[in-house]
């Protein structure tokens, strides 16, 4: 019965940390807190806006091409199949290309 006790209290009992090691874990947990200054959180906020705009704008891009050579691609089989050359133009290259 005491070594149930025993192990209990060795099981429960918090193990003691090196004062200079927690204050050590203390600083580093404040250095790595995150920026300090007011401007450089609105400098960071701002750059992360600009990354975000710019990845869209890029996808817009890449979609917008993409459609363009899948009309082109398009235009060039209704060619084949007709068996001219014919120029007619898509309505959406016309748009595209005002």
């Amino acid at each position: 019965m005491r070594k149930v006790i025993c192990l209990q209290n060795y099981l429960t009992k918090e193990k003691r940390t090196n004062p200079k090691k927690m204050q050590r874990d203390v600083k580093r947990q404040m250095r790595n807190a995150g920026i300090g200054t007011k401007s450089q959180q609105a400098l960071k906020l701002q750059q992360e806006q600009n990354k975000q705009e710019r990845k869209e704008r890029s996808r817009e891009e890449k979609e917008a091409e993409k459609q363009r050579m899948f009309d082109l691609k398009q235009q060039k089989n209704w060619r084949n199949i007709k068996g001219t050359d014919a120029l007619f133009v898509w309505p959406n290259l016309l748009c595209s290309a005002l």
